[in-house]
């Protein structure tokens, strides 16, 4: 037999395409993990346990899509009892909990995993993929990789076997008593480890090339978090610890301890020797692809950490291979929120639709609409005060509006690379505008400080410089004939709410009808 669809990996991007797989109830699938239980990064990782993915029961409303939006970890599911939000009050969770999420996620909305069943090679025979797990193999149209970024990155010093890796280092704060440490690596997984070394050592350096970069700055959530910044107040306080800016050049043993070489980026690569009792890496994770061969080998990119992907999060070398999860987030690395379950939920829910248009030439779902302005206005205002999908995927997905004549159609949460690529086209319905809804940030939000109160920013709900908003607002694109010929802004709003009729509506309905007269591009 074979399968319409394989999915390696039973974490929250497995699960949550097994569960849509499962409720469409169309197609034969599979999912292999070599765990005996779904979810099992989260049994070890983040090592010292506190998510910081935000859990938020208490919003003050009722609407479930608004929900979504400050819920980080739930899957989605219709069923009001699979909402993380019922598991934990904490605003940032234990990793704990999140294995027992996943764990009733599985088990109720019935996936079809099959457990202790580790992927050992994936092979291509013509254009039937054929996926191997010790004495077993299972033949299928495609393949979807969810495993996540499993392997740790290991750079290339000498030496650096002498670090001790942040998936095997003691955890335990007692264990580094009156001990100086340097730490590789300026993302959160350093930072974490730092905070909870504070009290026990004598002092903690972190290093690496890069600057560290805020999320609340740059709005990628992957960057530097605030619950993990205790150290740069010991830092900028001078209380011991420190930043090093440049690169590590070899790591030796240097009598009961160790011996690093450090080039400094700041002054004129200055190099020194800095002596420490533990060295520890937290350099990262990249994707592991072993277990493909020489027949269906993704190529990598981003310093080999990612497979190259095509807008559809398919292999660029190899048709019918997908990813889903944390790797689909190639596709908008460090600038939206694809490497994170409250954007890849998203994204894996728009890879269902692909696939099916793909593989069934099923059309993308969408409702139809008066093609009038202000149809069409009226069911753009009510998508983007509600929308988690694009509140959270921002820039990455679009609801696309199709007009041909009097027969208009609003199709949800479409990739926009996708749709630039593809379009929406079907034998009924051979449109010729289109209207790509988003909601972004300005596209130069990261280079100023969002507390510097001296900085010049766009007034709120001011029509008129909604062009220029650093803060997410709608926008609104005309596309005809393959190519994008308008643009509208929405102008800011603090309660995110744009739905005043001088100040949103009136100026959308507008744009809308010149468009589709003509006059617009």
């Amino acid at each position: 037999m074979t399968l319409d669809y394989l999915i390696i990996g039973a974490g929250p991007a497995g699960l949550q395409l097994a569960a849509l797989l499962e409720a469409d109830g169309k197609r034969d699938y599979l999912v292999l993990e070599g765990s005996d239980a779904p979810g099992a990064f989260f049994a070890t990782y983040p090592r010292h346990r506190q998510l910081i993915s935000i859990n938020k029961p208490h919003t003050g409303t009722d609407d479930p899509e608004l929900n979504l939006r400050l819920d980080w970890n739930s899957l989605l599911s219709d069923d009001p009892a699979l909402r993380f939000t019922s598991y934990t009050e904490r605003y940032f969770p234990d990793a704990d909990v999140m294995v027992q999420y996943l764990a009733d996620f599985a088990a109720k909305t019935g996936a079809k995993v099959r457990y202790n069943t580790r992927v050992t090679n994936v092979a291509k025979r013509d254009d039937v993929f054929v996926v191997t797990a010790g004495d077993d193999s299972w033949q299928a149209r495609a393949v979807i990789v969810a495993t996540g970024v499993s392997r740790t990155v290991e750079p290339d010093i000498p030496g650096f076997e002498l670090a001790e890796g942040y998936d095997v280092f003691s955890t335990d704060p007692r264990d580094y008593l009156d001990q100086k440490v340097l730490i590789l690596g300026k993302g959160n997984s350093a930072f974490e480890t730092a905070d909870s070394l504070m009290e026990t050592t004598t002092l903690i350096h972190l290093a690496g090339p890069s600057s560290v970069r805020m999320a609340w700055r740059t709005h990628y959530v992957g960057h530097l978090r605030a619950v993990n910044n205790n150290f740069l107040d010991t830092y900028q306080l001078k209380s011991a610890n420190a930043i090093l800016d440049g690169t590590v050049k070899s790591i030796e043993r240097d009598g009961d301890g160790l011996k690093v070489t450090f080039s400094f980026s700041r002054v004129n690569e200055v190099i020194k020797e800095l002596h420490y009792d533990r060295v520890l890496a937290c350099t990262g994770f990249r994707f592991d692809a072993s277990i493909f061969d020489d027949s269906c080998r993704p190529e990598l990119v981003i310093r080999d950490r990612f497979p190259a992907q095509t807008e559809a999060w398919e292999s660029i070398n190899v048709p019918g291979l997908f990813f889903a999860g944390t790797l689909s987030q190639e596709r908008d690395f460090k600038k939206s929120t694809s490497g994170f379950i409250h954007g890849f939920r998203y994204a894996v829910r728009a890879l269902h639709k692909i696939l099916e248009r793909r593989y069934a030439q099923s059309a993308w779902p969408a409702e139809k609409l008066d093609a009038t302005p202000e149809a069409l206005t009226d069911a753009i205002i009510a998508r983007v005060n509600r929308t988690s999908a694009l509140w959270q995927q921002f820039a990455v997905l679009a609801d696309v509006v199709t007009v041909a004549g009097s027969d208009a159609r609003y199709h949800e949460e479409v990739p926009v690379d996708y749709f630039a690529q593809t379009g929406l086209f079907t034998a009924d319905h051979d449109y010729e505008h289109a209207f790509v809804v988003t909601l972004e940030y300005g596209p130069e939000h990261d280079q100023v400080d969002p507390f510097d109160i001296t900085v010049s920013r766009v007034a709120q709900d001011v029509p008129g410089q909604a062009h220029d908003a650093a803060y997410l607002h709608p926008v609104v694109r005309y596309h005809r004939e393959g190519s994008v010929v308008a643009t509208h802004h929405l102008a800011e709003n603090l309660e995110n709410q744009w739905d005043r009729p001088a100040v949103h509506v009136e100026p959308l309905a507008d744009f809308l009808a010149r468009c589709l007269a003509g006059s617009e591009g």
